[in-house]
């Protein structure tokens, strides 16, 4: 097994190679300001300052149904790190859809297609996420490269092979900012319907909806992160 400095330093080197393929301009970091996807910012920010390259570009899907703890999080570490911020809403009436009714149509029409959207509007090559292969059964295995056909992007899961231990031990290591939602208990932070505090200390996403879990492969053949 790799250490945690070897993983980090594995996951650096990746995304370094994402250079030879896309203009910095044309990366961005699919930034939920999770946990996850904030240590693959970071890491993406020190591959772009130590080469003298930017713009630090990050996506946000800001469905209207966040905690307002995230959305805060985001907003102040976009400041202070001078992101290229997109946040990405959906094109639905929230006062009258039917949320968290029908999980995969939910998900589709509040996250999938404003992400498409944003990705064409955008013209992003590389989109790089925070997924792990070993927080769900349908991201096991997970490549660090994978293409996407709508529109035509590759997906960078640079973080592939870590664990949660990993991802606290870097943030802890690094002193990297995080939401105060996780002082709370929460584990794995996601829209306010379907997110709760942890049931199963042994499962990290125990916090999740588990209708919408049981639909994650669906939801990744789609788009879904």
């Amino acid at each position: 097994m790799s250490s945690l400095s070897e993983k980090a330093a594995a996951s650096r080197a990746a995304l370094e190679g994402l250079l030879a393929r896309a203009e910095p301009g044309r990366v961005a970091v699919a930034w939920t300001g999770g946990k996850d996807s904030t240590v693959a910012l970071a890491l993406w920010r020190e591959v772009l300052e130590s080469r003298g390259l930017g713009p630090l570009r990050a996506l946000n899907l800001d469905t209207g149904l966040k905690f307002p703890e995230i959305i805060a999080f985001r907003d102040r570490l976009a400041r202070e790190w001078g992101l290229e911020l997109t946040i990405v809403r959906p094109e639905v009436d929230l006062s009258s859809y039917p949320v968290a009714r029908d999980k995969v149509a939910c998900c589709r029409d509040l996250k999938i297609a404003p992400l498409s959207r944003a990705l064409r509007e955008a013209d992003i090559a590389v989109l790089i996420t925070g997924l792990r292969g070993d927080e769900h059964a349908a991201r096991a295995g997970l490549p660090f490269l994978e293409e996407r056909p709508d529109p035509p992007h590759l997906r960078a899961n640079p973080l592939a092979d870590w664990t949660e231990m990993d991802i606290w031990a870097h943030i802890l290591e690094r002193g990297l900012p995080y939401c105060d939602l996780y002082l709370q208990g929460y584990r794995s932070l996601g829209c306010m319907p379907c997110t709760h505090l942890p049931t199963d200390p042994a499962d990290e996403r125990s916090g999740r909806d588990q209708d919408k879990e049981r639909h994650m492969a669906e939801l990744r053949s789609l788009g879904y992160f």
